[in-house]
């Protein structure tokens, strides 16, 4: 590296991203420290670290948005470089000032660039002044609803409400009349306060089903900025990403050049000397776009360029920020292939996007395959918290085409083992599989308008086969580890013309699996009445546990069992079944009579008072786990007789927040 001599830079942010660093930092001889909180302190990137320090706290205010305890870390490990990641600090110009203002190299942009893109408001006027195109928008100021009423008149409804200081579908609202716009305020300043520490919104025109295009951009500290192409990264929930990809199906040569040049004008306009993204919603059918905003920071989807250019933007950014001169120009710049990236996260997408907290029993997210990049910042053992982001993993598949990359795309999601909390593995790999979405027919409005994807699981057949694999290798497993029947020829019962029977739960159902074992493994069962007949068998020293040939097809599965729930898994996707007693036990009851929390987290407010008579669906709660708001809704009528919780208590999951009693 030219320049500024770096040697030991501080990694100022959690999970994947830090780990993604902390490798970049270690491929170019740099020695890498973390930092973490309470709540990370066996995380994957504490240990991938040359030497992490403690934070002391939990939530991200306390911790990774503290800048002085980051900078105290800095200089405690004799740091003289830091990099922010993506999101958190990384866009706030004043934590970038008070770095260079310590000693330290910022890798990324000067801080005047991140404060006039950082500042979405100034960042469109200067847009606007370049002859970019842009949506109606206006700040909203003050703190009285009819302020904002008036405010928004220019724009129109529907609108989204929008934080002007962060992105990545943060304290952002859909507002799609003028009743509902109090609420979308007063949730995205909180949001927008929470995770960047700046509650400042804005309002702007909102499009029904654009798609969601952007422009990588990468410049040095002497003038020459160019780009490596675009991104689609039109399927989203919540206003964040799911699927990216590039390039896009929808842009060709010219509209890309077009857009190229725009996002350049845009960069050169602010003297930009690092790695950064000029997002636009795209009219594909008129060929028209519009300019959002500036990230003046790596992003989460930056892997899907790098495989189609061969550039490493994480490599870029240090060497940007060492004053090296990039020795590239735009012609030398090809777009060859295809890569396709899916962020797997903790969350429900049958049950509205609930966040899914716990304990990962297993989480092997690796591939052998030289087309598949897998980004993560879990492990086995690792505790998935209410605190921060949802994000597992990203998975990048890559190929000739478009078809080949996500075809090899599903074939790694479903082979995937994560197991302790719910995830969006299946309605990614339902989405990948779609009509539409091999078809290219992609656009912000593609989750909303495919709901019967978000309840996606594994086919009839597969399912089948996992609740036969899990109920013989479970009397498997016991046979072996119990000294009286250890002994006894496969098969052998005494009493031999009787099924044995296990039933187990899976996405609220009940599956019964009668079966009867003979010898050499052969067994015959019925699932539901269905019958079956085949065999089956170890495979030690595999990556499966055995193979089961049902009806002479064979299929290797492998299985883990935590306590009573077996994890199942094949080629064809995973299934948890959670074995039930035999005996069941007749007090064990949900929680009546009252509201209970669907996740745990942070209560912001309690909506109503004791003695209030409330509807079904009506908001009693809101929540907020991983950086999201939720609002817990009355599941029947009822009137509040006690209120258990208060603004700012902690809860877990399923516990009682509001007492209720009917008043039929």
């Amino acid at each position: 590296m030219e320049g500024t001599p770096v040697r030991t830079v501080l990694v100022a942010n959690r999970g994947e991203i830090a780990v993604r660093i902390i490798d970049a930092a270690h491929e170019m001889g740099l020695r890498a420290v973390a930092v973490y909180s309470d709540a990370d302190r066996d995380a994957l990137h504490v240990s991938r670290a040359d030497a992490a320090v403690a934070l002391r706290g939990v939530r991200a205010v306390d911790t990774y948005l503290d800048s002085s305890k980051l900078l105290d870390a800095a200089r405690r490990t004799g740091a003289d470089a830091l990099h922010p990641g993506y999101g958190f600090l990384s866009e706030n110009a004043e934590f970038a000032r008070a770095a260079i203002d310590a000693g330290l190299t910022w890798i990324g942009p000067h801080a005047e660039a991140i404060a006039r893109m950082g500042d979405k408001l100034a960042a469109k006027r200067l847009a606007a002044e370049l002859g970019l195109p842009l949506l109606p928008s206006a700040e909203l100021e003050g703190e009285a609803a009819f302020e904002w009423r008036a405010q928004v008149a220019a724009v129109g409804y529907p609108l989204l409400v929008k934080a002007a200081a962060g992105g990545g579908g943060r304290g952002m609202r859909l507002v799609l009349a003028e009743d509902d716009l109090d609420d979308a305020v007063n949730g995205a300043r909180r949001e927008a306060r929470d995770s960047f520490g700046d509650a400042t919104v804005f309002a702007e025109r909102w499009l029904a089903a654009p798609r969601h295009v952007e422009i990588q951009v990468v410049a040095d500290k002497h003038g020459h900025v160019l780009h490596l192409g675009e991104r689609e990264c039109s399927i989203q929930r919540r206003h964040q990403k799911l699927i990216e990809e590039a390039p896009s199906p929808a842009v060709d040569e010219f509209l890309r050049d077009q857009m190229g040049a725009a996002a350049i004008g845009l960069a050169e306009a602010i003297a930009y000397d690092s790695v950064g993204t000029v997002e636009f919603l795209l009219d594909a059918d008129h060929g028209s776009f519009y300019f959002l905003e500036m990230n003046t920071r790596l992003q989460v989807e930056h892997r899907v360029t790098e495989e189609v250019t061969g550039f490493d933007l994480a490599e870029l950014q240090f060497r940007a920020a060492a004053g090296e001169e990039f020795d590239f120009e735009q012609v030398e710049i090809d777009v060859e292939g295809h890569a396709i990236e899916a962020r797997l996260v903790a969350e429900d997408p049958a049950d509205d996007w609930l966040p899914s907290a716990g304990v990962l029993h297993r989480a092997e997210l690796t591939s052998d395959s030289h087309t598949v990049t897998i980004d993560t910042g879990v492990r086995d053992g690792s505790r998935v918290t209410a605190e921060y982001d949802s994000l597992l993993a990203k998975v990048v598949a890559s190929g000739d085409t478009r078809e080949q990359a996500a075809s090899r795309l599903v074939g790694v999601l479903k082979g995937l083992r994560l197991h302790g909390v719910t995830t969006n593995r299946n309605h990614l790999v339902a989405v990948l599989e779609s009509e539409d979405f091999r078809s290219g027919a992609t656009t912000t409005a593609f989750v909303d308008l495919h709901l019967t994807l978000l309840d996606a699981r594994p086919d009839s057949e597969t399912v089948t086969v996992h609740l036969l694999a899990a109920a013989l290798w479970s009397q498997s497993v016991r046979r072996r580890h119990d000294p009286h029947w250890a002994a006894a020829p496969a098969g052998w019962r005494n009493v031999g013309d009787a099924d044995q029977h296990v039933a187990f739960a899976i996405d609220g159902d009940l599956r019964e699996v009668a079966y009867r074992v003979g010898g050499e493994g052969s067994f015959a069962a019925s699932v539901d009445g269905r019958r079956f007949a085949g065999r089956f068998w170890d495979t030690p020293g595999g990556h499966s546990d055995m193979v089961i040939e049902v009806d002479g097809v064979a299929v290797a599965c492998s299985l883990h069992q935590v306590g009573t729930t077996w994890y199942v898994n094949s080629p064809d996707g995973q299934s948890e079944l959670v074995e039930q007693p035999r005996f069941p036990d007749a007090a064990s009851a949900r929680t009546a009579g009252g509201l209970v929390a669907p996740v745990p987290g942070r209560v912001i407010s309690v909506e109503v008072s004791i003695g209030d008579v409330v509807e079904v669906g009506q908001t009693l709660v809101v929540m907020e786990a991983m950086k999201v708001e939720h609002r817990v809704s009355a599941p029947t009528e009822g009137k509040v007789v006690e209120l258990l919780v208060a603004p700012g208590d902690n809860v877990d999951v399923h516990q009682l927040l509001i007492q209720m009693e009917s008043i039929t």
